[in-house]
């Protein structure tokens, strides 16, 4: 089994002592990033990893979604190089406020124009390469909600577009844990300060989302060594934006139907582990599977190694059998 490439980290970098490119080089996957102007004039930033040639033929396409005050350059690059190398394009994007993308720090009033910017790229990505290819969606935490919403959007629009052939949700965020709300009476008072201030950053949680999120201490320290990462409180529209998101998605389990793979640790204390257990009961799709791990925290990359490639691997062997499956049962690109 390969070993998830955070086992190469430090504590100042998710490279190590390597630079990006003998990173890249070192784990056969080759590096290039772009942007796109969305109609709302902010610059959103775009990167991908491909399998170089001669490490490993291209079996699927996988899209990654990352989380509230993530981004795609730090920890979660580790995985989609993990994901890359095992066969597969990997794209992924930074929402407005975080990483490179424009807009302000970590603030996400409405989640519908994040949706949109999603869609828009990962569209682009998939027309590169043969429509037969598999492709998937993988994401942590809010990226879990958004990733829904994305499926959600092509089954309520109408639209006849292309589908995802699964989606994977690692701690994702379909309810937020009452361990890390805001304490009553305040999470009922988030629409008044979002109406007064929206940016005001007045909601108190319960710790940091690192401090609360990454079990192992220099995974914690290396989370937080971002330049690009806010350590700041939620923002009061953000908070309330968060909130009806998790609303609005348990009310449409149901709807759900695209195959999934939920993983999630026993021990989140952001995002309730009962709502996750919730869609799988109530989702639609014939195919899905979850995997709570007992102790484990939010970020399961946060873990002690051995913890991470039992997570990763089992994330690997879902994708894998899921591509291997659907390309034999699919045409062969201009048959």
């Amino acid at each position: 089994m390969e070993h998830h490439p955070v086992a190469e980290a430090d504590d100042r970098s998710p490279f190590g002592r390597l630079t990006p490119d003998e990173f890249y080089a070192r784990h056969g996957v080759s590096h290039d990033s772009s942007s796109f102007l969305n109609p709302r004039g902010l610059r959103i930033f775009t990167q991908w990893w491909i399998p170089l040639p001669t490490s490993s033929p291209i079996i699927g396409i996988v899209a990654v979604v990352h989380g509230f005050t993530g981004e795609s350059s730090w920890l979660i690059q580790l995985t989609a190089v993990h994901i890359a190398k095992a066969g597969f394009a990997v794209c992924a994007i930074d929402h407005q406020g975080h990483g490179f993308s424009d807009g302000l720090p970590a603030h996400i009033p409405d989640i519908t124009p994040v949706v949109d910017d999603c869609i828009s790229f990962f569209d682009s990505f998939r027309d590169r390469f043969p429509a037969a290819l598999p492709s998937f969606l993988y994401s942590e935490s809010l990226g879990g909600a958004i990733a829904l919403l994305i499926h959600l959007r092509r089954a309520s629009s109408g639209v006849v577009s292309r589908p995802w052939d699964g989606a994977i949700l690692n701690g994702a965020m379909c309810g937020i844990s009452d361990k890390f709300k805001p304490p009553w009476p305040l999470e009922h008072l988030l629409w008044l300060a979002a109406a007064v201030i929206p940016t005001w950053r007045v909601v108190p949680t319960r710790g940091s989302i690192p401090e609360v999120s990454f079990k192992v201490e220099w995974k914690r320290r290396l989370a937080i060594a971002s330049p690009r990462r806010s350590l700041a409180r939620p923002r009061a529209a953000t908070a309330q934006e968060l909130l009806r998101i998790c609303r609005d998605l348990q009310a449409r389990f149901e709807d759900i139907t695209l195959p999934l793979l939920i993983v999630h640790g026993g021990d989140d204390a952001i995002c309730d582990q009962a709502c996750v257990e919730e869609l799988h009961r109530r989702a639609s799709s014939q195919d899905k599977t979850i995997k709570i791990y007992p102790g484990m925290w939010h970020q399961l990359i946060g873990e002690p190694d051995e913890n991470v490639d039992l997570v990763f691997g089992d994330i690997i062997n879902w994708l894998r059998t899921r591509a291997e499956r659907l390309t034999a049962g699919r045409p062969a690109a201009g048959s």
